[in-house]
């Protein structure tokens, strides 16, 4: 149903991803209904992952909870600051990271992660998850990567959020 033609990391690749996953969550209400999708989509879709998935806030025991994925079996929950899900959440950024061995405090749920990038996700200045990609090459992500991603999360979720009763 859903085909990306284009050539990974091009301007036109993004620009596909976004529409199919606007498209793939259009109308559908339930935020993990959406979510699965969405990590299923983004695995399929991006090369060189071996996971990929959300880890979402939980207010009563703050922290980072495990949320729907794609890969092998992960961590389940991530205190604010502690890797690199953490810290993204904590700092309300972006992080990306080259080479994990070099990061300090990472956090080895799969041990063939090499790199990782992490998006935060946003409800107005509410931060209530992230996303996490992870690579078995040094150096997978880009800056292109960085911005591009976070710039289609930003859209989807705002498309997601409208609906869901988050």
């Amino acid at each position: 149903m859903w085909i990306i033609n284009a050539k990974y990391g091009s301007v036109d690749f993004y620009q596909t991803l976004e529409r199919e996953l606007l498209s793939l969550t259009f109308g559908e209400k339930n935020l993990i209904a959406n979510l699965s999708n969405i990590s299923s989509w983004l695995f399929h879709s991006l090369p060189d992952l071996n996971w990929c998935g959300f880890y979402l806030w939980d207010e009563e025991d703050k922290e980072l909870v495990l949320g729907p994925f794609q890969g092998k079996p992960a961590c389940i929950r991530i205190k604010p600051g502690r890797g690199v899900c953490g810290k993204s959440y904590l700092e309300k950024r972006s992080i990306l990271v080259h080479d994990v061995d070099q990061f300090p405090d990472h956090i080895a749920c799969d041990s063939e992660s090499r790199s990782e990038l992490v998006i935060p996700l946003k409800k107005e200045n509410h931060i209530f998850g992230v996303l996490d990609l992870d690579s078995p090459k040094v150096g997978r992500f880009t800056d292109v990567d960085e911005r591009e991603l976070s710039h289609i999360m930003e859209k989807v979720m705002s498309q997601v959020l409208h609906l869901s009763r988050l």
